[in-house]
């Protein structure tokens, strides 16, 4: 399957975008103070779930950027032949 270039890119966009997202998410997780994410120094099921989210959405990030970077490579190679 060949990506377009404004697909790739977006993709690549979209990965990056995931990983600062969450990134901050977990920071501010991390440094709750509300009694949401911590109960007595404990970490809360809502921590956890969210802490899941995170994770799986790292994974999610990071998978469909490298899609979006292996067209754009795929993309570079085609037209330096072509």
């Amino acid at each position: 399957m060949k990506l377009s270039r404004p697909v790739s890119w977006f993709l690549l966009a979209f990965g990056v975008w995931s990983w600062i997202i969450w990134v901050t998410f977990v920071r501010n997780l991390v440094k709750d103070g509300s009694g949401l994410a911590f109960d007595d120094g404990e970490p809360t099921a809502y921590f956890w779930v969210h802490l899941l989210l995170a994770v799986v959405s790292f994974v999610l990030g990071t998978v469909v950027g490298g899609i979006g970077l292996r067209g754009l490579r795929a993309l570079s190679r085609t037209s330096r032949t072509s």
